[in-house]
């Protein structure tokens, strides 16, 4: 059984997530992922966060060059939006030593709500990627790549303009298959349709963990989320052939979790408990 300080790994702990950090081995970790319960959005068996807390603890577990994921969007109130994201990048970078990655889009569709009639309907949510250190550890945005629309074929073009003015020459090549899909993330048709993962109110799809343990996880790394709930990204990475390792302080979410996990086949169920 792997160990990670006093807790082990594969495992998910019913716990405060801070609590939970302290048992873990400093610079250990090599992906954070979570959405946190932020605002009041949604109710969580009534549990709220300290998300300056969580940040610090979050950045003590992670090894230099490791990365953290948080997807969360702000809540409106009397027309005006909270600016919890916001304030949260901005705490965590200032007051924490986080640097700011990149902050993607999540698009979704979203629903109109009471605001259909005086507001625009929300289509995303903010996605902020924390980097610790210099640089990542692991970057391979290979798997993240989208189908070009213009793929295989011979076109002009590239005669992008210059800081100072000028144009640089056109040139004529040959586009390739796939590109870099950018910083707008498009999980409109990834609603997830297991039973178990609906009896949380509020999770996101099992490729958004995927997504981001692909790309900044290496192989056999550890990935770990504080707010665990319906075990989302413990089962991408059990599937990706990750260790994980999660925390939630509502056993009705733990055991959604456990059970989602168990479905999950890869090479880490010789890890598992039976």
């Amino acid at each position: 059984m792997l160990n990670i300080g006093d807790l082990k790994l594969n495992r998910v702990y019913c716990m405060d997530c801070i609590e939970g950090m302290k048992k873990i081995t400093e610079c250990s970790i090599d992906l954070v992922i979570t959405s946190p319960p932020y605002d009041s959005i949604r109710t969580y068996e009534g549990f709220s966060v300290d998300l300056h807390a969580t940040g610090e603890a979050v950045h003590r577990v992670l090894k230099e060059g490791g990365i953290a994921v948080m997807v969360l969007q702000d809540q409106t109130k009397n027309f005006a939006k909270t600016l919890t994201s916001f304030k949260t990048i901005i705490d965590w970078c200032d007051n924490i030593g986080f640097k700011l990655f990149e902050c993607v889009i999540y698009r979704k569709h979203g629903p109109e709500g009471a605001w259909w009639k005086t507001r625009f309907r929300v289509d995303h949510e903010y996605m902020p990627i924390f980097l610790k250190g210099e640089r990542p550890q692991y970057f391979d945005k290979e798997p993240l790549k989208i189908p070009s629309k213009h793929g295989g074929k011979v076109m002009t073009g590239s005669g992008n303009r210059r800081t100072d003015g000028r144009v640089n020459p056109t040139i004529r090549r040959k586009i390739n298959p796939t590109k870099c899909r950018g910083t707008i993330w498009n999980y409109l048709m990834a609603g997830d349709k297991n039973p178990l993962k609906r009896k949380h109110p509020a999770p996101f799809p099992d490729q958004i963990p995927k997504d981001f343990i692909q790309c900044f996880c290496p192989p056999n790394g550890i990935v770990l989320d504080p707010f665990i709930g319906s075990g989302s990204s413990a089962v991408a990475a059990k599937s990706l052939g990750r260790n994980f390792i999660g925390f939630d302080i509502s056993e009705k979410y733990c055991e959604i979790a456990r059970k989602r996990i168990k479905q999950v086949t890869s090479p880490l169920d010789s890890f598992m408990k039976t």
